[in-house]
């Protein structure tokens, strides 16, 4: 069984991100950049699978600027047995990744797609689900636990009312969310490993896949801030302000 894992090179989650003067964009120059950390979690999830006798190859995939091959790589150090990198400079919509890992997909022919639930730069949610509609596949969001049976996955997902537990039939799209697994700290001799192993590069043109962008961002703007709150003397009080000021009750 084969699995393939797609990863997202993003700036790291401890980092606080700036809008750029002319807000054009994310100001990303001399900001640490990682793998997104639901990605991580699902290469975990699969490296686990792969351990346990499950899956038999790894095949970690990336789209975005030559850089993005350092988060592949430290998907090789974790366990992974390959990678590709799909090279584009221009920022990527949802819509277009899904139809370039699609693409991969038709080639490598995996029984398993993982992804992480969303990226944390762009809070989509959308690819995975994207992928799987192209697909014409089985998709279990949201992954909490992840189950191989014969022929099948089964999927315990995080919903508003609980846990949902779908049995979808291979090949089947997975997005993992938090509570799926902790990621491994990945320790030297692997990363060492990992530069040995291969990594193919390719390009949306070879893949055959038009990355025009169909939407177009005018404006970033970073939230407004918030006002300090204010002490009040009594409980009377509250309720006045709560009443006439702010106008909740």
């Amino acid at each position: 069984m084969k699995a393939l894992v797609a990863v997202k090179r993003v700036v790291d989650y401890n980092v606080k991100v700036r809008v750029k003067a002319d807000g054009s964009n994310v100001d990303i120059d001399n900001v640490k950049m990682s793998m997104n950390p639901f990605d991580e979690i699902a290469v975990e999830e699969a490296v686990r699978l792969k351990e346990a006798g499950k899956v038999t190859e790894i095949v970690a995939v990336s789209v975005g600027v030559a850089k993005a091959e350092e988060v592949l790589r430290t998907a090789l150090a974790m366990g992974a047995d390959r990678a590709i990198l799909i090279e584009d400079t221009a920022t990527t919509e949802p819509l277009t990744v899904a139809k370039l890992l699609k693409a991969v997909v038709d080639k490598e022919q995996p029984d398993l797609i993982f992804l992480g639930k969303q990226a944390i730069d762009n809070d989509a949610n959308q690819t995975g689900q994207m992928l799987a509609a192209l697909l014409n596949a089985g998709q279990g969001t949201f992954a909490g636990k992840v189950e191989i049976g014969a022929g099948e996955v089964e999927v315990t997902r995080e919903i508003d009312g609980g846990l949902e537990k779908v049995a979808l039939k291979l090949p089947a799209v997975i997005t993992a969310d938090l509570r799926l697994n902790e990621p491994r700290f990945v320790k030297l001799p692997n990363i060492m490993q990992a530069k040995k192993k291969p990594l193919e590069k390719t390009t949306p043109a070879d893949l055959g896949v038009n990355t025009a962008p169909r939407i177009t961002v005018t404006q970033y703007a970073e939230p407004k801030k918030r006002s300090a709150g204010i002490k009040v003397d009594s409980v009377a009080a509250l309720v006045d302000k709560l009443k006439n000021e702010a106008k909740v009750i």
